[in-house]
């Protein structure tokens, strides 16, 4: 999958989860602190990205996913791999 492919989907999954504008969802913006996201705000988002991105997730894992810029380079070495 392309990388551009990839932020685009994650920009639109976290627009719609957070209700926040797209122009606020950089890589350096984090969930809590910039987009305002909570913790089932966070769990949520991870579910979305797995549904999305048909993998899985593991917890340990997806607690270092602070930032949307983790986020996308997460998927970007996971799907490399499928």
């Amino acid at each position: 999958m392309h990388n551009n492919r990839i932020m685009d989907k994650v920009v639109e999954i976290i627009v719609d989860k957070l209700n926040v504008p797209a122009e606020e969802v950089v890589p350096s913006a984090h969930f809590a602190n910039d987009l305002g996201a909570d913790s089932l705000d966070q769990v949520e988002l991870v579910m979305e990205f797995e549904k999305e991105f048909e993998l899985d997730i593991k917890d340990d894992q997806a607690t270092k996913l602070q930032t949307v810029g983790n986020v996308i380079k997460y998927l970007e070495e996971h799907l490399a791999d499928g």
